[in-house]
């Protein structure tokens, strides 16, 4: 799905005349978030976004993982394994499995940690605790109340916010801001830019932590780039973010190509821009999570391996801060379900 443009300018005639329809859906939404869910029995952390599209989930799940690794945790992700054909519980296994099958993201993750995807969350604990989980990091799902959240993380875009701040069809919300608000427990803000200013001061004034970050490229493939002209070319919900990351660390994009988000990409067009690339003697590079949607079965197709990846990881300012609070949120989890444990 492409975003439209109007989600993004305030004044759009468009989004006024999608209010009603989006009052009615913003009400559904608010109602449903105060759904009884369901307890994972150990700590569940989540990782979500106010709106539809990308903002960094995935990078900060990363990040997450290998925090709670340091402190001597096993986190297991869950998913609803969007885009892929699965309905399951299924842990993800990138040897057997394609993103046709899970969904990008999971099998992009399940490279470096246990991932089960589930189209109802609920269903996907028990599988994911029996991966020897001691915690579940929630790959969103901030708006589904299947299961109770420990804590939930929320992460936003600094230059683009939360576009005109409306709900879907008339913005990119998925719920109401407010009751999205009161569920915040730290707010990520990814990037430079003050479109996230006024959310970030509002979740502030709650006593919620927020935290700066921003995604820094893996050296390795930079190294490969440098000085390199580039065609670069992503289907993930901001392909200019992607764009601006390469420029913003010296690399000369020359040409960018957007697709939709979680686009499945032809071997048609995939030629297409191998040959774009050549004509002008341009390197081809895309993300982690695009390049994970042309893997098959045997790994990278031939047609495919000019393709030069581009890993990046989420960079926090203040790490203390963030370690602090995991620590006391693991803690508060920890506490409460022995407490309810032992009353009568």
């Amino acid at each position: 799905m492409r975003e439209p443009a109007f989600w993004h300018r305030p004044s759009s005639w468009t989004s006024h005349l999608l209010t009603p329809l989006a009052a009615l859906y913003g009400a559904v939404a608010a109602q449903r978030m105060q759904g009884a869910g369901v307890d994972a029995g150990i700590p569940v952390l989540c990782v979500g976004n106010y709106h539809v599209g990308g903002a960094g989930k995935t990078p900060t799940v990363l990040a997450l993982a290998k925090l709670l690794r340091e402190l001597d945790e096993r986190p297991v992700v869950l998913s609803r394994g969007y885009g892929g054909r699965l309905r399951g519980p299924v842990q993800v296994d990138p040897e057997r499995y394609m993103a046709a099958d899970v969904g990008d993201e999971p099998l992009m993750m399940a490279t470096t940690l246990p991932v089960v995807i589930a189209r109802d969350r609920a269903e996907g604990l028990t599988l994911a605790r029996a991966q020897n989980a001691s915690v579940i990091l929630m790959d969103d799902g901030f708006q589904n109340p299947a299961v109770v959240k420990d804590a939930s993380l929320i992460v936003i875009d600094g230059t683009r916010g939360v576009g005109n701040g409306r709900v879907i069809p008339a913005g990119p919300l998925r719920a109401p801001l407010p009751p999205q608000l009161e569920r915040t427990d730290a707010l990520i803000v990814v990037g430079e830019g003050q479109a996230a200013e006024r959310i970030a001061a509002e979740v502030a004034s709650r006593g919620r932590l927020v935290l700066s970050a921003h995604l820094k490229p893996d050296e390795a493939s930079l190294a490969v780039l440098r000085g390199k002209r580039v065609l670069a070319f992503a289907g993930i919900g901001d392909p200019a973010r992607f764009f601006n990351t390469l420029r913003a660390n010296g690399v000369e994009v020359v040409r960018g190509r957007s697709f939709a988000d979680h686009h499945a990409f032809t071997r048609g067009e995939i030629d297409e821009l191998v040959a774009d690339a050549a004509r002008d003697g341009l390197t081809l590079v895309t993300t982690e999570k695009d390049l994970a949607r042309l893997r098959g079965a045997d790994g990278l197709p031939v047609w495919a391996q000019a393709i030069v990846p581009f890993p990046v990881m989420l960079q926090f300012e203040d790490a203390a801060a963030l370690r602090r609070f995991v620590t006391d949120q693991l803690f508060r989890a920890r506490d409460r379900r022995l407490r309810e444990r032992s009353e009568p």
